[in-house]
This record gives C-alpha cells, sequence and structure tokens, in this order.
C-alpha cells in the first residue's frame, strides 16, 4: 500500500483555500492526507485477482466524473459516492501463446501518468491527466507480438463510468513498446460518451493518443504525451488538442528534479444557435508549468517541493 499528504501554499490566496481545476492536490493552507491506498493481490495457476483500495481527498476527486445513476424501490442508485473506495479491481487469466485476458474496473490506459505519485516524476498531476479518462469498467484482451510489442483490444462502459451513462459500450485499440531505454503507446478510443438525452446527441468520441518515454543517459530522461480528439455531434464538432513535456535528472542515487509543461485546448461545438457542453474545461485552453525536486532518504518514503503555475 502507500499514503501520499501534502501541505499547498496558493501565492493568489484563494477565501476558500480551494486551488480549483488543478485534479487532486487541490486544498491549500491545511496538511491534506491526499490518498491512502491498499493493494492486495493473489494468484493461483493463471488466473489472478488483484483488489486496490483507496480513501482521501484523491478518490473523491478523481470520482467527480462518475455518473449518477437513479434507483428504484429495489434497486439501488450508483454514483462516486459508492465507487470511490475501489481504484481497481480486476480478475486476469494468462492464456496460451501471451494472451492475457483481464475484466474489471481499471485505470485507464491514456497518458502517461498514473494515480500512484510514487509512480510518477512529479507531486501533482498534469491537465492532461485531469482531464482525459481516468478510469474505466470493462474487459480487455493483450497478445505479446514479438520486437517488444504488445497489442491490446479494450472494450468499456465509457470515459470514467463504472455504470454506462449510455446504452453504448466503448472500445479502444493500443499497442505498446518497452524495451530497456525506451517505452511507447499509441492508442485510439472512441465511444458515445455524452449521456442519453443529451442535446449532442448519440455522438462519436474519438480518442487519439501518443505517448514514448526515453532515457537519455542513465541519469537524464525525457518523455513526451500528445492527444488530439473529435465528436461530430448534433450541435456542430467538438474537438481538443493537447501535448505534455517531462524531463527527469537524477542528481544523485537520492534526489532527482523534475520538470513538465502542458497546454490543453479545446474547442466547444456551435450551431443553429445552440453551444454544446465543453467536454473538459470551462475555459478555451489551460496550461501549466512545474519544478520538482524530491528526495528519497531511505526505501519507500519520498519527500518533495514543488512549484507550480496555472
Amino acid at each position: 500500500g502507500y499514503l501520499e499528504a501534502f501541505y499547498q501554499a496558493h501565492f493568489q490566496d484563494p477565501s476558500n483555500r480551494i486551488t480549483n481545476l488543478r485534479g487532486y492536490d487541490n486544498r491549500s493552507g491545511s496538511f491534506t492526507l491526499s490518498n491512502v491506498a491498499l493493494d492486495l493481490k493473489g494468484e493461483k495457476g493463471p488466473v489472478a485477482a488483484r483488489i486496490i483500495l483507496q480513501v482521501g481527498h484523491t478518490p473523491s476527486a478523481y470520482y467527480l466524473a462518475e455518473p449518477a445513476s437513479p434507483g428504484t424501490g429495489s434497486v439501488n442508485a450508483s454514483s462516486g459516492e459508492l465507487w470511490k473506495y475501489l481504484q481497481l479491481a480486476s480478475v486476469t487469466v494468462k492464456g496460451p501463446s501471451d494472451t492475457t485476458i483481464e475484466a474489471g474496473l481499471f485505470p485507464s490506459p491514456v497518458g502517461i501518468e498514473v494515480l500512484p505519485i510514487k509512480d510518477n516524476w512529479n507531486w501533482s498531476r498534469s491537465n492532461l491527466f485531469f482531464g482525459l479518462p481516468g478510469f474505466h469498467a470493462g474487459a480487455r484482451i493483450s497478445h505479446a507480438i514479438t520486437g517488444g510489442w504488445t497489442g491490446t483490444l479494450h472494450l468499456y462502459n465509457g470515459w470514467n463510468t463504472v455504470v454506462d451513462n449510455n446504452d453504448t459500450p466503448s472500445v479502444a485499440l493500443s499497442a505498446s513498446y518497452a524495451s530497456a531505454s525506451t517505452t511507447a503507446q499509441l492508442l485510439y478510443f472512441g465511444g458515445i460518451e455524452r449521456p442519453t438525452g443529451a442535446p449532442e446527441g448519440k455522438a462519436w468520441r474519438n480518442l487519439f493518443d501518443a505517448l514514448v518515454q526515453y532515457a537519455v543517459t542513465s541519469d537524464v530522461t525525457v518523455a513526451v504525451q500528445a492527444d488530439a480528439g473529435v465528436e461530430p455531434n448534433d450541435i456542430g464538432t467538438s474537438s481538443w488538442v493537447a501535448a505534455a513535456l517531462y524531463g527527469k535528472l537524477a542528481l544523485s542515487d537520492k534526489l532527482y528534479a523534475a520538470v513538465r509543461g502542458d497546454y490543453f485546448y479545446e474547442k466547444v461545438a456551435e450551431g443553429n444557435g445552440m453551444t454544446a457542453s465543453a467536454i473538459f474545461w470551462p475555459a478555451k485552453w489551460v496550461a501549466e508549468g512545474t519544478a520538482t525536486l524530491s528526495y528519497q532518504p531511505v526505501d519507500n518514503l519520498s519527500v518533495s517541493l514543488e512549484n507550480r503555475h496555472d
């Protein structure tokens, strides 16, 4: 398991001590226990089960996009309040010929960052990580290809939906690569993501994502993520482009510095005197720059100092 905690000073000194639209490090002027997670895994032959339980500010913000689905007198309602204590819950079966089948609740395959801070270079997450899909429920099948490549077919309820907000599943195709110095991924994600009855209609949303991480030397690593999408809907065409650049420098065995910059532009569909609901932001664009200094005095402990401007 892991524990994440921070203290943040917001230089604009908001009266409500909230850093809005920042994702998960969103409280200022307070020591904050952002996430406490317990990771459980069991294996029996070719079958493995894994559950990550979590509680804190991070999972509560993480599940804000989960649709609220009303119930009846004999069926429970569903919302983020029901699911926020689960980060992952899956069953994996290893099949023949390097094929793996998984089903359950997963973190999204989109992007280079992940929810556990210990596995990222920076403390805060990029606008791409916060805006783009974070989790999915469904199934996927992966097959190892020669030359370090793996192909995966994904079938999910949709973006950030444990319980789907419409009656059409979403699909994705990805190809990932790994070697001693390089990791990379190309991904397409498509589906109807608007809720049933939305004025935009049953619009098919297309997402294209690419990332690469490369170790230049034993001390210097760089990475880039690029993302674009288009959604032709009943009002017009909504679209977006986004990119993030990363760099990491090992100053010693226990100390490293990391920088990140990102830009996210969204075009909202307009037509027939109507404006589509924004997919991501209440603004045409957002951007940020971040610098992080991280010290790891002993195994399994990391202390970071970070400055970020949005």
